[in-house]
């Protein structure tokens, strides 16, 4: 491998285990929020104490997953300048604007209210404490808009023009109003509910099966991760067909390969699998359902959809020669990946939320033993997700600007990063160990007594 191919593996690492803890973090948040604010509204004393333990047992997950997002999340940004110096030299003047602003205004503030949080319980007023998690919660999925806006300028850039061989801003309205965060940013808040609304799910139902002490306080947090996870997964869904739609403009080659379209059809067909030829630029065999692409982008049967042959060639009258083509294998099932766990994640909320208003999910305990062994279909949906939204937009690291092979710091050795791909992966490994050992043990000792009056 040489220097660019493993720094792009390091980055693809270090940001895959970041982005394990993000969108809990995003979800995690509000849905502790919604918690405590049930605590503050409570009139039943018994109804107030549930909700109160409840809110300190999702908080402490929260906290621990949090923990972890902010340290692997530190060394991301120590990447732009060991591995990616010629990109930061090239689009130092905006992306540092959000990223600090990310700082300033969203991580300093999440941080300061959630130490505030911690050790205010029973010091605060109730309203006053709550306003605080309430204010860990803005922060956290602020945090999450600007990142977004960065990158959302290497999708689809805006607001610039080209100085001395660097891009500067010249329109900072136009950068936090990229149409392509507007299609981003829903994405990823509702992917973040739907992600904590899953972890509660899968704690809960452990909790119901094993903890019999902790059973009527955990029956109310099941039914309300459930109702919460489903808005989450449908929100996801909408808001990206809504940014599918948008990217027919904004980025086709990305939406082309997503589904190994490799001809230009109208109406274009979805393909349900394919067997892709990259060599060849071809499908090989390829079961499709007629028209329905086209609808998915267009809301009618038929629009025409560029093929991959097509805007390769568009591409090199434009840029020049090269292989303007992503790793269609790659995006093509990473997308069903995404697409079918998603899909997956509506059916089992659907049915918990179900089962636990009709209160009877104890009569399935089989379902429950098995909610907690599907969580990872969460996290795979986001790392596919992850892997479409940056693995489509190659070899481009900013689209139309500057390709991924010249974003790389020119000095580096395949030694240095071979050495620092290990490390990072195994020093990873562990803190990722460490984290769950951590939770597993809160949540095995932790009981919840619904009984008037106690709080553990």
């Amino acid at each position: 491998m040489d220097v660019t191919l493993l720094s792009r593996w390091q980055f693809a690492i270090t940001t895959i285990y970041h982005f394990f803890f993000v969108p809990v973090t995003l979800g995690l948040s509000v849905f502790t929020a919604l918690l405590e604010t049930c605590y503050v509204m409570a009139k039943e004393e018994k109804s107030k104490n549930t909700y109160r333990q409840l809110t300190k047992f999702f908080g402490t997950l929260f906290l621990i997953n949090f923990s972890m997002g902010v340290v692997t999340g530190i060394v991301q940004e120590f990447h732009f300048g060991m591995n990616w110096s010629e990109y930061s030299r090239f689009m130092g003047d905006i992306f540092g604007a959000p990223l600090a602003l990310e700082a300033l205004t969203a991580f300093f503030l999440e941080s300061t209210f959630l130490g505030i949080w911690m050790f205010g319980w029973d010091k605060l007023p109730k309203k006053l404490h709550c306003a605080c998690i309430w204010i860990v919660a803005f922060g956290s999925n602020l945090s999450a808009f600007w990142i977004l806006v960065a990158n959302s300028f290497m999708q689809h850039p805006v607001g610039y023009a080209i100085n001395n061989g660097r891009a500067e801003m010249m329109d900072f309205s136009a950068l936090i109003t990229n149409p392509y965060v507007l299609g981003e940013y829903p994405h990823a808040f509702f992917a973040g509910m739907a992600t904590g609304g899953f972890v509660v799910l899968a704690v809960s139902a452990w909790k119901l099966v094993n903890d019999e002490a902790s059973r009527e306080a955990f029956s109310h947090a099941i039914k309300a991760g459930a109702v919460f996870m489903l808005v989450g997964v449908l929100g996801t869904m909408g808001s990206g067909h809504m940014h599918a739609q948008y990217m027919v403009q904004a980025n086709p080659m990305k939406l082309s390969s997503m589904e190994a379209l490799w001809e230009t059809e109208d109406p274009a067909p979805f393909a349900v699998i394919a067997d892709v030829n990259v060599k060849d630029r071809r499908n090989d065999f390829e079961i499709t359902i007629p028209g329905v692409f086209s609808f998915m982008l267009y809301n009618k049967p038929s629009g025409e959809v560029k093929g991959i042959n097509e805007l390769q060639a568009m591409s090199v009258e434009k840029y020049g020669p090269g292989n303007y083509i992503p790793d269609v294998t790659g995006l093509f099932w990473s997308f069903r990946a995404m697409v079918g766990m998603g899909g997956l994640m509506a059916a089992i909320a659907a049915a918990v939320a179900l089962l636990a208003w009709k209160k009877k999910l104890l009569d399935f305990p089989w379902a429950l033993k098995l909610l907690p062994w599907l969580l990872p279909a969460a996290y795979l949906a986001n790392s596919a997700g992850w892997y479409v939204a940056e693995g489509g937009r190659q070899p481009w690291i900013v689209v139309g600007l500057q390709k991924t092979a010249d974003a790389v710091s020119p000095n580096l050795t395949t030694a240095e990063v071979g050495i620092t791909v290990i490390g990072f992966t195994l020093i990873y490994l562990l803190l990722a160990m460490v984290a769950l050992y951590a939770a597993f043990h809160f949540i095995r000792k932790t009981s919840i007594s619904a009984s008037e009056g106690s709080d553990a």
